[in-house]
């Protein structure tokens, strides 16, 4: 209960503070960069290591890429079928199919789950999320925003310079490590600041006016990522026969809210700005329900 209470209580001081104009426009950006290069990493340096390698570790990064893959085939379909724009398009790419996997995904795991879920959120997030965002993102954002073309050469450079990236590939080696007392407890210091300040930011950027011209692609993709997405990952378990902690920790990541950095990427992109901030908002919102109903159907 503590954990809800901190989430909402987070991203209620967020927006109150946004709607006060107490901090800078600048202040959200601010906020994730420093999780993106601090805490975060300093999460992965604290959990990584303490993961045993099985094929296990695999069931989250499966689930992963199935599911938004699956996404992506169902949204291009959709949007052809209801006409939408190039830019609509490209936005329900980004933010109705990349989740919110670290932000949201590790106080929210934490809470039903306790920390024995962190590793796994982190793998799921990583290699799965985090790669999408910077390959499949990537070459969303020049593709229909055609302001710039796709080069390989950026998208492999974005993908190595990522703070949490290297911190993967530096904890990868430390697996089976146990870190004196001392570096753990700065680790831990650092990797506690993650829930509250990635929240604050969360609730500094929430944007729900919602136009009315955009209710159906606003369906569509709160659709795909609440309630297709899970249902696709628990249906991927149920044929691979995948009953175990680590499963329902995957389907409860891949029915997590749209992803805060998607839906910034695709409005600096210039893919349906309006409309992307409104299903970022409405979706971290709506996803508190969400998962909660979903936790209680898997397990």
């Amino acid at each position: 209960m503590d954990n809800f209470i901190l989430i909402i209580g987070a991203i209620c001081i967020g927006y109150v503070l946004n709607w006060l104009n107490v901090f800078p426009k600048e202040a959200p950006t601010i906020l994730n960069k420093f999780v993106i290069y601090i805490s975060l990493p300093a999460m992965i340096m604290l959990q990584i290591p303490r993961l045993t390698f099985s094929y296990e570790v695999l069931i989250p990064i499966v689930i992963a890429w199935t599911v938004m893959i699956l996404s992506a085939i169902f949204i291009l379909f959709i949007s052809k079928i209801l006409n939408f724009s190039k830019e609509i398009t490209g936005s329900l790419l980004l933010v109705g199919i990349l989740g919110n996997t670290s932000f949201l995904g590790i106080p929210i795991l934490n809470a039903y789950f306790g920390e024995s879920a962190l590793p796994y959120v982190i793998v799921y997030d990583q290699l799965g999320t985090f790669i999408a965002l910077a390959t499949f993102g990537t070459f969303v954002a020049s593709y229909y925003s055609s302001k710039q073309e796709v080069s390989f050469k950026l998208i492999t450079l974005k993908v190595l310079t990522f703070p949490p990236f290297l911190s993967l590939i530096v904890a990868l080696l430390f697996i089976g490590t146990t870190f004196p007392d001392t570096v753990t407890s700065v680790l831990s210091s650092f990797a506690n600041t993650i829930v509250p300040i990635a929240l604050v930011a969360v609730g500094l950027q929430l944007k729900l006016k919602l136009p009315r011209e955009e209710i159906k692609p606003f369906g569509v993709a709160l659709f795909t990522k609440l309630l297709l997405a899970p249902a696709l990952a628990y249906l991927i378990c149920y044929m691979l026969t995948w009953d175990n902690e680590i499963a329902k920790i995957s389907i409860m990541e891949a029915g997590m809210g749209p992803m805060i950095t998607a839906g910034a990427v695709a409005s600096m992109a210039g893919l349906a700005p309006r409309l992307s901030s409104a299903i970022v908002g409405y979706g971290i919102i709506f996803s508190f329900l969400s998962t909660g109903v979903l936790f209680r159907l898997i397990t």
